[in-house]
């Protein structure tokens, strides 16, 4: 029987990652995450599978009681005709439970914490996306990470070289 290779782009749980925002947790501190479920087209898709997608500027808001994803670019897919295209920056519903939505109305309403797309990817065939409920960072407490990472990397090395 031959050994099956693992693909680099997949988790040991199965997920593949298409798009991470590492800037995500250097501007906020993330305080809970949701998995939620997206309302795609067929080009979309075909283009989150290719990983052509930019989380960056992405933010979730919630209005009448449904989630939707805000600034989330996918790149219209290369080989369907124009007219069969999306529009890369379109507003799109994200698909959490009731009682979810209504703990993030609790919570967004509280001064300063908003909704980050962290992550996206794919779970037996869906595309999924990990949204972080988080609160801004201030200057101050950007530097001190930066300062406890490089502290990190230090001893590291240190401890490497002994």
């Amino acid at each position: 029987m031959a050994k099956k290779k693992k693909d680099p782009g997949k988790t040991s749980d199965g997920f593949k990652i298409v798009a991470d925002n590492r800037q995500a947790r250097f501007q906020y501190e993330i305080i809970e995450t949701f998995e939620a479920g997206l309302v795609l087209q067929g080009t979309e898709v075909k283009s989150i599978r290719e990983g052509r997608v930019n989380l960056r500027d992405g933010f979730a808001l919630i209005r009448d009681a449904e989630a939707w994803l805000f600034n989330v670019h996918v790149s219209p897919h290369q080989t369907a005709a124009q007219y069969f295209n999306h529009d890369p920056l379109r507003t799109r519903k994200l698909l959490l439970h009731r009682e979810e939505i209504r703990k993030l109305i609790g919570k967004v309403e509280q001064k300063g914490l908003t909704l980050v797309p962290m992550k996206m990817y794919l779970k037996k065939g869906y595309v999924k996306v990990t949204i972080g409920l988080g609160k801004g960072k201030k200057l101050h407490d950007k530097r001190e990470d930066l300062k406890q990472k490089q502290d990190k990397r230090d001893m590291a090395r240190m401890m490497k070289g002994n």
